[in-house]
């Protein structure tokens, strides 16, 4: 089951990375970038057992926060002209937040229950 893991990790620090180099043309790009360069940094420190059970942990919550945050009222779909742009775009950045926040849950509880089990 570890290599299971450490396999999804791989495949998530290479998604976090394209989807950090996709931000360029993002109104905000340092920021965006930033948040992915992190998830690509704590996912591969998962697959390389460098991080504790707190990191990917708080990142997580931190992720779940912003999902919060920037999720519009309306959800008006992802595709340009479903919708108003702005409210497109936020649920875009919710939603790549929502998705950061699942993966670092997940390895933090992997870290969480490997360690108890250990």
């Amino acid at each position: 089951m570890e290599k299971v893991f450490k396999f999804s990790g791989s495949i998530f620090s290479v998604l976090f990375l394209i989807t950090a180099g996709l931000q360029y043309n993002d109104p905000d790009p340092a920021l965006w970038i930033s948040i992915y360069l992190i998830a690509t940094v704590v996912t591969l420190g998962y697959v390389f057992n460098k991080v504790s059970f707190f990191i990917p942990a708080i990142f997580g919550v931190l992720a779940l926060i912003g999902f919060f945050y920037l999720m519009p009222e309306t959800f008006e779909g992802f595709t340009i002209g479903q919708g108003d742009i702005k409210n497109i775009e936020e649920a875009r950045e919710a939603f790549g937040l929502l998705i950061t926040a699942i993966v670092m849950f997940m390895f933090a509880l992997r870290i969480r229950f490997k360690n108890k089990s250990s």
